[in-house]
């Protein structure tokens, strides 16, 4: 199976590339952004050394069925979707943190609280509780937007204000659609048998009002877990059954690499990216209640070229 690890294009309007993590995004005569999706996957802030088939198309597919789906809780980017792996939209200036939330205790704030600390980004958390427990209410827990090769950092509300990254009133609004697109995530999840455990969101403005960034609600950027079974697992101190790229991070882990200095990342074997990829698709087809259809992947750079040209010209 071929994957989609790097691009190179030169689009009609083009004015510059940015190579993120997973995703390249065009610059289109400084009103546009084209955004591709590629199978390039990255953990513990490291891109991995092998793209997982289909991963792009499926994101991106899934980060576009949910923009459409929150138009009513805030404007975001997305125009269109020239291609499987393409999104295309307005340009924005992104604020410079991500807004985290989550709804439950886990992860890498499990972590932190397992080692003592009672403290995340200003927020407070109670003595006695378990990993995988709900909060009484979800928490933001905002970070810093890193470089590629650097680790996002926590940060603080009072930070945020005090750095002059966002105004009162824009981290007010801010913190207003983090939690009510939260809230829809975890309606919609709901609907599929799912709990949305915690997720992530970009925002920037255009012209001067804050809308939606990137993706939202993929397993790249979420966790999920299966609704049923939940209680019973929390209550026997058992690990969840989930649906998020955690299970990557825990290959990883198994395998001596955290993406500190001097570790090795491990050898991805064909069967090892083809069993992420499977997991992809299945990830897919729970989140979204629909079946996966993979696009033919021959001649990947041809096509998305093909497509936006296209798209591009059109406008």
């Amino acid at each position: 199976m071929k994957a989609l690890t790097a691009t190179e294009y030169n689009f009609p309007g083009q004015k510059s590339v940015y190579h993120g993590k997973v995703r390249d995004v065009y610059n289109i005569n400084d009103e546009l952004l084209v955004m591709v999706a590629t199978d390039r996957i990255s953990a513990f802030d490291v891109i991995l050394p092998k793209g997982i088939p289909f991963k792009g198309q499926i994101l991106n597919q899934i980060a576009a069925k949910f923009l459409d789906a929150t138009t009513d809780i805030c404007p975001n980017w997305k125009l269109s979707t020239p291609d499987p792996m393409v999104t295309a939209g307005v340009l924005c200036e992104g604020f410079p943190v991500e807004m985290i939330v989550r709804g439950y205790l886990c992860g890498s704030a499990w972590r932190a609280y397992k080692s003592g600390i009672r403290e995340i980004c200003g927020v407070k958390l109670p003595d006695g509780m378990k990993e995988n427990q709900k909060f009484p209410t979800p928490i933001i827990t905002p970070t810093t937007k890193a470089e590629i090769g650097e680790h996002d950092a926590d940060i603080s509300k009072e930070e945020i204000l005090a750095k002059g990254l966002a105004t009162p009133e824009e981290y007010e609004l801010l913190e207003k659609y983090t939690l009510a697109l939260f809230a829809r995530g975890t309606e919609i999840a709901a609907k599929r048998g799912l709990i949305l455990v915690d997720t992530k969101y970009e925002f920037g403005k255009h012209n001067g009002e804050i809308y939606l960034m990137d993706e939202i609600h993929t397993p790249d950027s979420s966790r999920y877990f299966y609704a049923d079974g939940y209680q019973e697992k929390f209550d026997a101190g058992l690990p969840q059954k989930q649906l998020s790229k955690e299970f990557v991070r825990e290959w990883l882990m198994d395998n001596g690499f955290q993406g500190k200095a001097g570790q090795q990342v491990p050898e991805m074997t064909d069967e090892i990216v083809e069993s992420i990829s499977q997991r992809y698709i299945e990830l897919y087809e729970h989140i979204t209640g629909e079946e996966f259809k993979a696009v033919n992947a021959d001649e990947l750079q041809d096509r998305i070229e093909k497509n936006v040209t296209a798209y591009l010209t059109s406008k």
